[in-house]
């Protein structure tokens, strides 16, 4: 199936040669996924410990691996961590992976991120990711999307599944408020380096004469 979308430009992956032959062009697709999911995953790692949510690198690697890949197949690269992840595989914050993730506070985000992902691409799709003011735009943008699922889910679980009994002033001082300044500074800084990416891509173009 053919990624050419109405209005779509190339993201940074697309610069890689696509194969003529489906089957091949599909591998190479699979392996960009594998590719993002284990950039996540790596990123995932870099963690300052806050309960009930830990602030992770997570948010950068999801709007760079969406950016980089395109919607589709970085909405793809976070399910495929997401899976992984509930399947046992330590992908999560901490090393940690299991079916019992669903059970923590945090997993809301972490559903969020396929969709954040995918706004991130959807935006790269359209050449808000070459110029750092529209790319920042576009990743703040996708920045909060995380927080549309994780702080309902973290609500649920804290009040409805633990019995905390938590007002709404105290999810979002729990949930919300620690996260703002981490989030326009891992959109800002994601709105560096793929702009810096084209950037290079441009001077390579330009010395080979393309």
């Amino acid at each position: 199936m053919s990624l050419a979308v109405a209005g779509r430009r190339p993201v940074l992956a697309d610069l890689i040669a696509r194969p003529t032959d489906r089957a091949r062009a599909a591998a190479l697709d699979a392996a960009l996924v594998v590719a993002g999911a284990a950039v996540v995953a790596v990123l995932a790692q870099v963690e300052v410990p806050l309960w009930p949510v830990p602030v992770t690198g997570q948010t950068l690697a999801v709007v760079v691996v969406g950016a980089a890949l395109g919607a589709r197949r970085g909405a793809a690269a976070l399910v495929t961590y997401l899976v992984a992840g509930l399947a046992g595989l330590p992908v999560f914050a901490g090393f940690t992976g299991t079916i019992a993730a669903i059970t923590k506070p945090s997993f809301g985000f972490i559903i969020g991120f396929v969709f954040a992902a995918f706004v991130a691409g959807w935006f790269a799709e359209r050449a808000w990711d070459r110029r750092p003011v529209l790319a920042f735009v576009g990743f703040a943008a996708a920045s909060v999307i995380p927080f549309l699922f994780g702080v309902p889910y973290m609500a649920f679980i804290l009040n409805t599944v633990l019995g905390k009994g938590l007002g709404i002033e105290a999810i979002l001082a729990a949930g919300v408020t620690p996260f703002i300044l981490g989030g326009i500074v891992k959109a800002a800084l994601a709105a560096l380096l793929i702009p810096a990416a084209w950037a290079g891509v441009r001077a390579l173009e330009r010395r080979s004469g393309r």
